[in-house]
C-alpha cells in the first residue's frame, strides 16, 4: 500500500463537485502551462526580467544584457511573444519589445514565490 493513497474510498461529493466546478477549463489550463513553461527557460527569464525593469528594448540591448547572441535572443521572444507574454512593436528598423500586463503579473509570482524560498 502506498502511503500518498487512501487507504479507505470516502469522497465529500458536495465539497468536491464544488471544487471540481470552480475549476478553469482545459483551455484556460493549457494557455496558463503554455505561459509558465515559457518563462521556464533560463534565457527566457533573463530576458523578462530585462524586460520587467528595462521596459521597452530591442533586441540588440537585450542580447548585450542577457549575453546572448542576437538571434537566440529572437528565438526566445518569438516563444515569449507566442505565450502572450511579450509584445513588439516596430520602430523604424528596430523591433521593440516590452512586457505586457501578462508578463508582468506572471514574472512577479515566480520572482515572488523565488524570493519567499531564499534563505534569510
Amino acid at each position: 500500500m502506498s502511503d500518498d493513497r487512501c487507504d479507505l474510498l470516502c469522497i465529500d461529493f458536495d465539497h468536491a463537485e464544488a471544487l471540481r466546478a470552480a475549476l478553469p477549463t482545459a483551455e484556460e489550463v493549457a494557455l496558463r502551462a503554455e505561459r509558465m513553461r515559457a518563462l521556464g527557460d533560463q534565457t527566457r527569464l533573463r530576458i523578462a526580467h530585462a524586460l520587467h525593469v528595462g521596459e521597452v528594448l530591442c533586441v540588440c540591448d537585450l542580447a548585450w544584457i542577457v549575453g546572448s547572441s542576437q538571434g537566440l535572443v529572437s528565438h526566445h521572444l518569438r516563444q515569449l511573444r507566442s505565450a502572450g507574454l511579450v509584445d513588439s512593436r516596430r520602430d523604424g528598423k528596430l523591433v521593440m519589445y516590452r512586457l505586457n500586463p501578462t508578463g508582468h503579473h506572471l514574472l512577479d509570482a515566480v520572482a515572488g514565490t523565488l524570493a519567499q524560498e531564499e534563505p534569510a
